[in-house]
């Protein structure tokens, strides 16, 4: 079997090579946006095998061999652990093209020293060698994070988490990676979800508060993101699909809490001024404490009625939205702008012909507080693949500036995927690398990796203030 060579890959010229290798390739990573789970690494979890680490959960990979026809038995079914690696084996090399193609031999390489092209032919092979390397302590949970040099990982949590793996994991000197939750209060801002009312109240009783009026409710939060800064939570995320904002009154959100709390349906307008109001009051708690906030925006989900029904959200049946956004996204950082309580804020967006519109915007509101204080996120989930990188940095860099840029982002659930800093890595030296060669930059090598190390690291590790 023919080897892939992921050393040169991606890197097209020499200056690419010299700027990725002599700059890049060594700097830690802070993985500020990540849905790992905490209970793992606070148990240093041991994999039993290649797909428990590898397949599971991974609706990137699951999407790809749904397209080839493969039976979902086969794929989120009680089909067994090696016959879900086989399959997945068999059908690699029909994925040329495809970022799955890159990742996988990246992260067979980085993981287990394997540089062999998989298919069906070594696909035993490659099971029982991945397999036994997975007893090492360096790939269990805790160990990969250090492998790969995670200084930070920010994993995705609910108001209502306890914490106590966070807490477990800032105790346990055994854990080199500093590891802290981000504040994720979806279901807060969602009213209309049959869940609302329940979920308030749950809030409630975690935060010690009464949540029967609107501002119980704004104190409950109060309480919770105190609670998390303690626990060195120092980013919210929050996800979107459009983006609307809607002018509202107290007077009138606190009438539509009432509503949602007595179990009535609000209105598409009332939704839009609860949650813009909502969004706003924590925007401004964001600020009081000097927290990042994060706006995912421009998902459609669970678009397939029969198969949500069967397996669920996050099995890989969402899509890209499109969808104005100027003028509510102008109007939303303008109105926290105003009393200069506008936090931190990185936009990422899944449609990614508003890269030039959301670059130009945050323009509008930098400040002297921090370089960047308003960033245009990293190419997101669709788009974290080479041509969905270079449109997000060309956007960064000829409409405001790159070298302020925090840099990249797992977004996964899969301790398997710290290969996509190197992937973006790649994809940022041979970027800069090209202009150097096209003589838009000079072959200043100390001064350009300078601003290669900065995106990488640096950058981020000024900006969030994670200690």
């Amino acid at each position: 079997m023919s080897r892939f060579d992921t050393e040169s890959l991606l890197l097209t010229s020499k200056s690419a090579r010299k700027l990725y290798y002599d700059y890049a390739a060594e700097m830690p990573i802070i993985d500020y946006h990540n849905h790992l789970s905490p209970q793992d690494i606070a148990e240093n979890r041991q994999f039993d095998n290649l797909t428990e680490i590898w397949l599971d959960g991974d609706h990137y990979k699951w999407r790809a061999l749904r397209w080839l026809g493969v039976d979902e038995e086969l794929i989120t079914g009680n089909a067994s652990d090696k016959d879900k690696f086989m399959v997945w084996a068999k059908n690699v090399p029909r994925m040329a093209g495809n970022p799955l193609y890159h990742w996988t031999h990246l992260e067979l390489s980085r993981y287990f020293g394997i540089h062999d092209r998989l298919s069906e032919h070594n696909a035993e092979d490659v099971w029982n060698r991945c397999n036994e390397r997975l007893q090492e302590p360096s790939l269990r949970a805790a160990g990969i994070l250090e492998k790969f040099k995670v200084k930070v990982a920010c994993t995705t949590d609910d108001p209502i988490d306890h914490l106590e793996f966070h807490r477990s994991i800032r105790i346990n000197p055994d854990i080199k990676t500093i590891v802290t939750p981000a504040f994720r209060p979806d279901r807060v801002l969602d009213i209309n979800h049959d869940g609302f009312t329940e979920y308030v109240r749950a809030l409630g009783d975690i935060a010690n508060v009464t949540v029967d009026s609107y501002s119980g409710l704004i104190n409950g939060l109060d309480q919770r993101i105190t609670y998390f800064h303690e626990q060195g939570c120092r980013l919210s995320d929050h996800g979107f699909g459009a983006f609307p904002f809607v002018n509202a009154s107290e007077k009138e959100v606190v009438g539509i809490f009432k509503k949602a709390m007595r179990g009535e349906k609000v209105s598409s307008e009332e939704e839009g001024k609860y949650r813009t109001f909502t969004l706003l009051a924590l925007g401004r708690m964001y600020r009081a404490r000097g927290w990042a906030m994060q706006l995912h925006i421009g998902a459609i989900r669970n678009n397939n009625a029969r198969m949500f029904g069967l397996l669920g959200k996050d099995t890989g049946y969402d899509s890209i939205l499109d969808f104005h956004l100027a003028a509510s996204l102008n109007a939303f950082l303008s109105e926290l702008d105003r009393t200069n309580e506008l936090p931190k804020t990185i936009i990422y967006s899944l449609y990614s012909a508003q890269y030039e519109m959301i670059a130009s915007t945050i323009g509008n509101f930098q400040s002297s507080e921090v370089e960047g204080k308003l960033q245009l996120g990293s190419a997101w989930w669709f788009h974290d693949q080479k041509e969905g990188m270079l449109q997000q940095l060309k956007a960064l860099s000829s409409i405001g500036l790159i070298s302020t840029f925090v840099g990249m982002l797992t977004d996964s659930r899969s301790f398997m995927s710290f290969p996509r800093h190197e992937y973006f890595r790649r994809v940022l030296c041979a970027l800069f690398g090209e202009w150097i060669k096209d003589g838009e930059l000079p072959a200043d090598y100390d001064y350009i990796g300078g601003i290669i190390q900065d995106i990488c690291y640096r950058n981020a590790e000024r900006y969030f203030e994670i200690r």
